[in-house]
């Protein structure tokens, strides 16, 4: 018996730090969405938990309990009362440590794959928390969201018009945790949060929405001690598309299309000036 699953990017349309708990966690509001392109999931039934890796991201991916997928899967074992095991196989296609959620959204894809082939509910977002910040919203998938909180604040978010990015990866992995503990050094803790507004699928007032939005993680990010070529990737996709960000911590940046077109002509135009970045044009679901 097998069971599959498709692991999307998850992307940050917008990221705003709001503030910092006692215990160093940090508040965040984010729009959420989720690509095209992503991790593939296969599980088969066996009698102890492992995991295999391949695919072109596959190299440095630890296949011990140190991986989400692992991770993931032991939780959902425990609190469902599960006694079966499975040989689970990650396709790699995501650059890690790229800050569109790659293991985040490995690990979702695993907790439906095995629901699934286990025969049991998939874990809600609450019990998902404790495995990441990004688990809950990845399983959320498809659907845009709103994500507050430290990720356990969850909303649908209506009215997101369907729409094509550019992601361009400069292959620097950004380590998550260094990119927080540098803002805190450097900037405010405490910022305002994402404007409200309602989209009603509106292409035009979305784009303008967007542009008055920002990630309060990218100046970090481009920092010498971390990742400076971050500002060459948002400096080519400017050249391109007056709507572009940073997704996550780092180091993926998205630049916003209005067609399918656009964007893969504007993917073959970085790909060729820069043949050593990752760059792929992929469509965004919108709301449901």
């Amino acid at each position: 018996m097998t069971s599959e699953g498709f692991a999307p990017a998850k992307i940050n349309l917008a990221l705003h730090l709001t503030g910092l708990r006692d215990d160093g966690y940090h508040l965040l509001d984010s729009l959420v969405v989720f690509a095209d392109v992503g991790d593939q999931i296969n599980a088969e039934a066996a009698d102890g938990l492992s995991l295999t890796v391949s695919g072109p991201f596959a190299e440095g991916v630890p296949v011990d309990d140190s991986n989400l997928v692992l991770k993931a899967a032991r939780h959902l074992r425990s609190l469902r009362g599960v006694t079966d095991g499975a040989a689970l196989h990650l396709e790699k296609k995501l650059p890690h440590g790229g800050g569109i959620g790659g293991g985040s959204s490995d690990a979702a894809a695993t907790i439906r794959v095995l629901a699934r082939l286990w025969g049991v509910a998939p874990l809600t977002a609450q019990e998902a928390l404790v495995l990441g910040a990004d688990v809950p919203v990845c399983l959320a998938a498809p659907q845009p969201m709103f994500m507050r909180g430290i990720g356990d604040v969850l909303e649908p978010a209506e009215g997101i018009p369907e729409g094509w990015l550019v992601l361009v990866n400069p292959r620097v992995p950004v380590p998550t945790q260094a990119v927080f503990k540098l803002h805190d050094k450097l900037y405010p803790v405490a910022n305002p949060g994402l404007e409200d507004f309602r989209f009603d699928k509106d292409i035009g007032k979305f784009e303008a929405w967007l542009l008055g939005q920002r990630n309060d993680l990218t100046k970090v990010a481009c920092e010498e001690q971390i990742a400076p070529v971050v500002s060459d990737v948002l400096e080519a996709l400017q050249k391109l598309t007056s709507v572009r960000e940073m997704s996550g911590s780092g180091s993926t940046c998205w630049g916003w299309f209005r067609s399918q077109d656009a964007s893969e002509i504007a993917a073959e135009q970085l790909a060729q000036s820069h043949p050593d970045w990752w760059v792929k044009a992929a469509r965004i679901s919108g709301s449901s």
